[in-house]
């Protein structure tokens, strides 16, 4: 998980020249907040093993439950979302497209995968399950988690047959791509410099003016590319990584609540309290309370 003093831009490697993947459970209890919004340069594949959850891809979102599937393409802001009133349990692997040989010169990498890896035939980020070739990306989809967690050599000869299997699926069925919209507005391109301040600087005071500033947009064309692309507001936005940068805080230190909420950026601890209430649906302390009892699971290859 990316924490919220890094930039939005993953600085985590998730891959290697030996190794060019990384495999990550995700199980968030209930009161733990989602994961922040970013994105990175590789690609990520996630399967709900149990429960359910909201998720959000470029301003897109859905409730997703067991079973399914998501693709997330190169460059995609993506979020997650638990269920206050379900469990969520999900895999994710996140790997470089350069795995599957997509910087190679052949017929196989310049016509489909660099279309569908670069954004010439974009996948739908949510696979539907009622699409006709849901069923055999399913399968192929547990076979790739259980290689990706075997962590044996040998094991990555059948996940980057899998893989390619799996685009395979996406590419013969013509339901699950989408075609790159000519001269269509990037909202998340347009808003990246936003996040990344935000990120970066969310402590302090921050203005949807500074904001528009930053991005050359004006402020009533900025906030309606942020919501399109994010799924909420600017000002959601900065709130929520200070409650995530709290909620570390509460379950990682043993500092006064006041201290908390004045290190991410809060100016009164009565208006802190009442935005973490309002975000998590407890106070602070019963957050800590609650976090040292049933610590999520976050764990990569």
């Amino acid at each position: 998980m990316i924490l919220p003093e890094k930039s939005v831009l993953e600085n985590r490697r998730h891959s290697t020249a030996y190794v060019p993947y990384s495999f990550y459970e995700w199980s968030p209890p209930r009161y733990f907040i989602d994961m922040p919004m970013h994105w990175h340069s590789e690609i990520e594949i996630n399967y709900v093993v149990k429960g359910r959850g909201e998720f959000i891809c470029n301003g897109e979102r859905s409730l997703v439950g067991e079973g399914g599937l998501l693709f997330i393409s190169p460059n995609m802001i993506h979020a997650a979302y638990p269920c206050e009133d379900s469990e969520l349990f999900y895999y994710a692997l996140v790997f470089s497209p350069a795995m599957l040989g997509a910087g190679g010169h052949d017929r196989c990498a310049m016509e489909s995968l660099r279309p569908l890896l670069g954004g010439g035939r974009r996948p739908e980020p949510f696979l539907s399950t009622e699409a006709a070739n849901y069923p055999g990306l399913a399968a192929c989809a547990r076979q790739i988690f259980s290689c990706a967690k075997g962590e044996v050599p040998h094991g990555d000869l059948l996940l980057k047959s899998e893989l390619l299997r799996f685009l395979w699926l996406l590419e013969t069925d013509g339901s699950l791509l989408r075609p790159q919209k000519e001269n269509g507005p990037d909202y998340g391109e347009a808003i990246r410099p936003a996040l990344e301040y935000m990120t970066g600087h969310y402590r302090e005071n921050i203005s949807i003016e500074d904001l528009a500033r930053l991005t050359h947009l004006s402020k009533s064309y900025f906030m309606g590319c942020f919501k399109k692309a994010a799924g909420i507001s600017a000002i959601e936005y900065l709130n929520h990584l200070r409650i995530h940068a709290a909620c570390e805080a509460l379950s990682a230190t043993k500092k006064p609540v006041s201290e908390i909420a004045f290190g991410c950026g809060y100016e009164n601890l009565s208006n802190f309290n009442r935005q973490f209430k309002k975000t998590m649906g407890c106070s602070p302390n019963e957050f800590r309370k609650k976090s040292i009892r049933s610590p999520y699971i976050r764990t990569g290859a």
